[in-house]
């Protein structure tokens, strides 16, 4: 009996759209992915925008760090499908209401934005979302701090290591799981990333883990359902 495991896109669906785009997430939304994973900094004037790197530089067609701008100036620039920059107001207005899960990564392990947490966390609460949101970072004072703001949201801690005594450290730090891009055979929940290829998918999904985050979530789903169609699903 498998467990089903919720597929996640990264970024958004980077493989027909500009990662961490409004036109990427809506797409998803309305071809009823599981989840939508995305990374989100904080402007000059504190307002949180949706990006993977800290400068704009990669993925559009301005240069610069991200803080560096306040959100209007930073919306002068435009990614590759002449979108502006999303925010996370943005996101979480067409998330409203839909069944979607939502994993929204802290982007503070190389420059740390002050009160974003605080910021965020204010602003997912107001949202009118399906499910809670799941907050992850790599910096791991990041989620401390959330939690210590509020203690009842689901904080995961994303790490390229391997985590000894896994349990203890999740319970101890308040966590809610880990995001690897590896499984561990421990009983923690888990997501992981970034998976790509239908061998690793198989076996992500015969192990039935919580989570699997992917560029391409159309043929991932189209796994999944073949492989659980022969076999009953939980």
């Amino acid at each position: 009996m498998l467990k089903h495991t919720l597929i996640f896109g990264h970024r958004g669906y980077p493989q027909k759209f500009p990662e961490n785009s409004l036109a990427g997430f809506k797409y998803s939304i309305q071809h009823q992915i599981d989840g939508l994973e995305f990374d989100v900094h904080l402007t000059k004037d504190n307002i949180p925008v949706i990006m993977h790197d800290e400068t704009i530089d990669r993925t559009t067609d301005g240069n610069g760090e991200i803080h560096s701008y306040t959100f209007s100036e930073l919306r002068k620039f435009k990614l590759k499908n002449s979108e502006p920059i999303p925010s996370l107001a943005e996101l979480l207005d067409i998330a409203a209401y839909q069944p979607i899960h939502l994993n929204l990564e802290f982007k503070t392990d190389k420059n740390h934005y002050a009160h974003i947490e605080e910021i965020v966390l204010n602003m997912v609460k107001k949202a009118a979302l399906n499910f809670p949101v799941i907050f992850s970072s790599f910096n791991l004072e990041t989620l401390k701090t959330c939690h210590r703001i509020d203690p009842n949201q689901q904080y995961c801690w994303l790490t390229e290591k391997k985590v000894p005594n896994a349990e203890k450290f999740v319970k101890e730090t308040g966590l809610s799981g880990l995001h690897l891009p590896h499984y561990q055979q421990v009983n923690v929940p888990q997501r992981l990333w970034t998976i790509d290829d239908a061998i690793s998918a198989q076996k992500i999904f015969e192990t039935g883990v919580d989570g699997l985050i992917t560029d391409d979530f159309e043929q991932m789903r189209a796994l999944q359902n073949k492989l659980y169609s022969s076999q009953k699903v939980v």
